[in-house]
């Protein structure tokens, strides 16, 4: 599904440069020349976007262990980059307007050409985020969000080209651009900020808290302890690494049981593809006043509190039984 969007985003960017483009050359306005710039780093960013997306769903190999899921990030990068350029280049054309006005033509037409263009890219750009983050799929966020920015930018800059219509105020064109500029700058940094932290394996917080806060709630009796978590996504796999702590006398078939377990709850609650590495620890005399299952036929203790996993004490490598005092 993600493939399928981004083609159409691809060829819907290539499309809507067009218009734009015949929009700026009908008009000579430097604003709408921002809007048309701004469109070439969607075709370009488009196509990338693409390819990423088919790379990243392809399954893990001999030299990609993990997957190509990280290929999202480093297009959401290269988006980002081309973002921020436009943005620059884009001062530097309005500046040069301000300075040198050149007369402006049939703005009408080339009001009602980007506009058209603008309503487009919101409803493209609200779908693909809304499929972005179904798909758990960085690049289709990314090229969502530079939609919608291209559209909000194009609905301001339309806002100034009729107030120019009503006034005459030419510089008013520059002013619209060189604000928008500044709008796709930001945006830019931002989608650039957030890839690189995909690529550093930055931790992803609120991941982490949704994951815990989902295994708390739908936690078995005998799983007595949780500690050294990691949880990563990278395209649409989930990875989660932990320790789980269980019932000493359990079998390897007991364990593996509610190893699967786990991962089907954490993979149905997500809608993710799940790669799931969890270690085993055996329970220890002092894990029985964690423990709550109600049956076990070796209890040494009585039970006094199960310890609440969060995220302050599920990462942290070390068992919280020893933590309970004596």
């Amino acid at each position: 599904m993600p493939i399928k969007i981004q083609r159409l985003i691809a060829i819907l960017s290539v499309v809507l440069f067009l218009a734009k483009l015949t929009a700026w050359y009908l008009t000579h306005s430097v604003a709408i020349f921002t809007d048309a710039l701004e469109s070439t780093v969607n075709v370009i960013t488009g196509f990338i976007g693409l390819y990423s997306v088919m790379l990243a769903a392809k399954p893990r190999d001999l030299n990609h262990p993990y997957g190509h899921g990280k290929v999202e990030f480093i297009s959401a990068a290269i988006e980002g980059s081309l973002i921020f350029i436009a943005g620059v280049f884009i001062i530097y054309e309005a500046i040069g307007q301000l300075i040198e006005p050149t007369p402006l033509h049939e703005l009408d037409y080339g009001i009602l050409i980007t506009g058209v263009a603008g309503l487009i890219n919101f409803f493209a750009g609200t779908y693909a985020i809304q499929q972005g983050k179904k798909h758990k799929s960085a690049t289709l966020e990314a090229a969502g969000k530079h939609l919608r920015v291209d559209a909000y930018s194009t609905f301001a800059i339309i806002a100034g080209l009729v107030l120019l219509l009503i006034t005459g105020w030419q510089w008013l064109d520059s002013a619209v651009a060189l604000i928008f500029a500044l709008v796709i700058i930001v945006t830019g940094y931002r989608v650039v900020r957030k890839s690189l932290a995909g690529i550093m394996d930055e931790a992803d917080e609120h991941l982490l808290e949704q994951v815990i806060d989902f295994i708390q709630n739908n936690r078995r009796p005998q799983w007595i302890d949780m500690h050294n978590m990691r949880v990563i996504q990278y395209g649409n796999v989930m990875h989660v690494d932990a320790h789980m702590t269980l019932p000493w006398y359990y079998r390897v078939a007991d364990g593996e049981k509610e190893i699967h377990l786990l991962e089907e709850m954490i993979g149905k609650h997500f809608g993710n593809k799940i790669e799931i590495f969890v270690h085993i620890d055996a329970c220890a005399p002092y894990s029985c006043k964690l423990c709550a299952l109600p049956d076990c036929p070796v209890r040494q203790e009585t039970f006094r509190q199960q310890t609440l996993w969060s995220s302050e004490n599920v990462w942290v490598d070390s068992k919280h039984g020893k933590a309970v005092e004596t």
